[in-house]
């Protein structure tokens, strides 16, 4: 695995290279391969911007197209993958941590239901901003629904980091410094309340349907 250093180097290589295309290309990257980090790419762009090598508003619509794009590509796996396969995958896999098919039902009717708002939430959080377009593939979430709240949470997460790098200046990378930990107490959150939920379904097992 290539280290950070040499990350470092590669973006901003590409962004001097291919300017807005570049951009782009690189927050599609970012939700295929972990290692490019949007914490690095988009605070790199603002801080071009604030040099007058690119303009922030053009940076930040390249940096979300890019980023919707690669949201889309896991949508469509989780379409592919199929609300049929995941549930037999976890009536093999689940029983481990008490979930079945009943479980993955119930999840996508809430997808369908209410999961719009958590699309464009988790957009906005580090860790899994990605992968929140897997579920919504195999739910078949309506594209256009998925596509608006995905876009407006990417719009704010890119702004914002784009943003951060044009106010840090020369100190842009210390934005992933400042975004790190609270990407780790978003997850350990979400782990736990993971955690809670299968604890409470243990001692409250769903009856049975029917």
């Amino acid at each position: 695995m290539p280290d950070h250093t040499t990350i470092l180097e590669w973006i901003t290589n590409a962004i001097a290279t291919l300017g807005y295309v570049g951009v782009a290309l690189l927050m599609l990257l970012e939700n295929v391969i972990p290692p490019i980090p949007s914490e690095i790419i988009m605070p790199l762009a603002g801080f071009a911007a604030a040099r007058g090598e690119l303009n922030f508003g053009w940076a930040v619509f390249a940096g979300t197209v890019g980023s919707v794009a690669g949201a889309l590509l896991w949508y469509y796996i989780g379409q592919a993958l199929g609300i049929v396969r995941v549930k037999k995958l976890v009536d093999r896999y689940g029983r481990w941590v008490s979930l079945s098919s009943r479980d993955v039902d119930i999840a996508q009717r809430w997808l369908l239901k209410r999961g719009y708002w958590a699309v464009g939430l988790c957009r906005v959080i580090p860790g899994v901003r990605t992968y929140i377009s897997i579920p919504a593939g195999f739910a078949r979430m309506k594209m256009l629904g998925f596509l608006t709240y995905s876009t407006v949470g990417t719009v704010i997460w890119v702004a914002f980091l784009t943003y951060a790098g044009y106010l840090l200046g020369d100190n842009y990378e210390r934005i992933e410094t400042y975004i790190a930990p609270v990407s780790r107490a978003v997850i350990i959150g979400l782990i736990a309340a993971t955690v809670f939920w299968i604890a409470r379904r243990r001692m409250n097992p769903p009856e049975p349907p029917g």
